[in-house]
């Protein structure tokens, strides 16, 4: 989308979330990886044996490793962006008092 277009119309144009927000989007994101553990746990329990049963088990915890390292990630960033913008807003008021 063109610069011209978001200043025609401002709607469009994205707000910073604050802290608060992206604090709570943090706790949400650490429950989901918590629901994803408890879900592969009980999956895995819940496998009849078989032949295959173990191999199945492995795939499972791996693929929930690598969902639980991108929730993790993104998180990660997430409390990076929000400890940024704590800081600029300290700052700002270090220079406003």
């Amino acid at each position: 989308m063109r610069t011209q277009t978001l200043r025609q119309r401002p709607h469009l144009t994205m707000q910073t979330p604050t802290t608060a927000q992206i604090r709570a989007a943090i706790e949400v994101l650490k429950k989901f990886g918590e629901h994803i553990n408890t879900n592969t746990a009980n999956a895995v329990i819940a496998l009849h044996e078989s032949p295959h049963s173990d191999r199945q088990a492995a795939q499972m915890g791996s693929q929930t490793i690598e969902q639980t390292t991108r929730i993790e990630t993104v998180a990660t960033q997430l409390e990076n962006w929000r400890n940024e913008l704590l800081q600029q807003r300290r700052h700002c008021v270090s220079h406003h008092a």
